[in-house]
């Protein structure tokens, strides 16, 4: 506890960017009980307990990707059953948008099985883009690596926040991607921010990494420059036929300590529990929301895998009177 309660900051819930990895480690340590209380403390300086963000995910463009993250039904590196397809049509987007915002989504996401974005698509994408933020949502995408040009041009497009994952700590980082280095993400990043776009980055956990490796990937990311916006802590879904189809999963009870510490480290951040909510008890998300998760990705599909159905989540947060986020409440942060 010494290592917490040493901060250099007199206000334990502001920002901080100087964190070492062992503070990080160290609240990890903390009993689940102490570390839920503080994580919920300072999830309440900067938000309403009681709301929870809506986003929902779309794939425009699926499979054929050359990365090898091994995680991943995409890859063409593994024999997972998903065929590549095409970009699709703006329209067809627009289209899904429209129908997501009508259910209740607040941000849309757009994903695309892309190493990194080519100049060819980027007038397409961009109409998809502009298309979504005209019905009034909040928009996302995730394309893979962007040059600064691009991540300007999503920005004049309407695009809000760019989705780049650093996936785990750097030390483990090798045992899942090496088709492309850690540095390359955090350039993505920087060309992101540069270009005034708001960040959504976060990682995987139950991919066989350490305690150890799971908090060096929220101290890389709370020593970001500026800590991401959104904040997404993905639990593995195993695919069969990629190399971490048979992984064991994460106890829930170390699930909830990565969102704790993710709240603790990265205050301001919405942070999301994302895929791997189809295999948690209720009582499990509930717990997450004390420790300072405050949003989730709704409809029943994610990339290639399953997400709890609209009737289910409409049932949890109305069990445990919780409401959708307002548009203010996620810019105060």
């Amino acid at each position: 506890m010494n290592a917490i309660t040493q901060t250099p900051s007199p206000d334990p819930t502001l920002p901080r960017h100087d964190w070492t990895l062992e503070e990080v480690e160290a609240l990890f340590e903390l009993p689940l009980t102490e570390l839920v209380f503080r994580a919920a403390a300072v999830h309440r300086r900067w938000f309403d307990p009681t709301e929870l963000q809506l986003s929902q995910l779309l794939s425009v463009k699926t499979g054929g990707c050359p990365e090898n993250c091994g995680y991943c039904a995409q890859s063409q590196h593994f024999k997972t059953g998903v065929a590549a397809t095409k970009l699709m049509e703006s329209g067809a987007v627009i289209a899904a948008a429209a129908e997501a915002k009508a259910n209740g989504a607040q941000r849309y996401c757009l994903g695309a099985a892309w190493r990194d974005l080519k100049d060819r698509d980027l007038p397409k994408v961009a109409q998809m883009i502009s298309g979504v933020k005209a019905l009034g949502l909040e928009t996302c995408a995730t394309l893979g690596m962007l040059t600064p040009d691009q991540a300007r041009a999503l920005k004049a497009a309407g695009l809000d926040f760019y989705n780049h994952n650093l996936d785990t700590g750097p030390d483990y980082y090798d045992q899942v991607v090496t088709t492309r280095t850690y540095q390359e993400r955090l350039d993505t990043l920087a060309a992101v921010r540069d270009a005034g776009m708001s960040t959504c980055c976060g990682g995987i956990v139950g991919m066989g990494e350490t305690r150890r490796d799971r908090a060096g990937l929220l101290h890389q990311l709370a020593i970001l420059p500026s800590h991401p916006e959104s904040l997404p802590i993905n639990d593995l879904m195993p695919i069969k036929g990629t190399p971490l189809g048979d992984s064991t999963p994460v106890d829930g009870f170390e699930f909830v300590r990565m969102i704790a510490v993710a709240r603790l480290v990265c205050p301001k951040s919405v942070v999301r529990i994302a895929a791997g909510r189809e295999h948690m008890s209720r009582e499990l998300q509930a717990l997450c929301f004390l420790a300072g998760a405050n949003s989730i990705f709704v409809g029943g599909r994610l990339l290639t895998t399953n997400n709890p159905e609209k009737t289910l989540d409409e049932a949890l947060l109305a069990d445990l009177k919780m409401r959708p986020m307002s548009a203010k409440a996620a810019e105060r942060a």
